[in-house]
């Protein structure tokens, strides 16, 4: 097993549309049509208050995550993704793990995410970083399809 490099994806990088080609492909492959932000990706990055880390393994891309920070004390995961091949080995533990430090360093107070109940891998990995389930959001993905919303809270001093 290889261990992944950990890369934060800078608006001008001379790699960037390679690496966004990249995520986008791996966005479609994993995620329904209506969750994914392959047709926007590229947007989304461009935002101020959003962040992207991705796992390099070789010179492969084995996973992202995306994060945004809309306020001052509040940030988001909206997307963890890891390629099937490179699962279970870490990968999106170490990916969450730098986000949430990325977040911690803007003194948030609180990050959030939305997660499908039936992921059970993604279940368990929130759960083991501290993530606490809030509520369940009815149709969240889809009419048929729920969402937790889970939070992880920093101690202010």
């Amino acid at each position: 097993m290889e261990t992944g490099v950990i890369v934060e994806l800078q608006r001008n990088s001379p790699n960037w549309a390679k690496v966004v080609d990249e995520i986008v492909r791996i966005e479609k492959k994993i995620f329904p049509k209506h969750e994914s932000l392959a047709r926007s990706f590229d947007e989304e990055l461009k935002k101020k208050n959003s962040g992207l880390l991705y796992t390099q393994v070789g010179a492969d891309i084995a996973g992202y995550v995306m994060y945004s920070w809309p306020s001052s004390l509040c940030a988001c995961i909206t997307k963890l993704a890891v390629k099937e091949t490179y699962r279970g080995q870490g990968h999106g533990e170490n990916l969450l793990k730098a986000a949430v430090q990325k977040c911690r360093i803007r003194n948030v107070h609180r990050i959030s995410l939305h997660v499908d109940p039936t992921r059970t891998p993604a279940m368990q990995l929130y759960k083991k970083l501290g993530f606490q389930v809030d509520t369940l959001v009815e149709g969240y993905y889809s009419s048929d399809r729920n969402a937790y919303r889970m939070y992880l809270d920093f101690d202010i001093e």
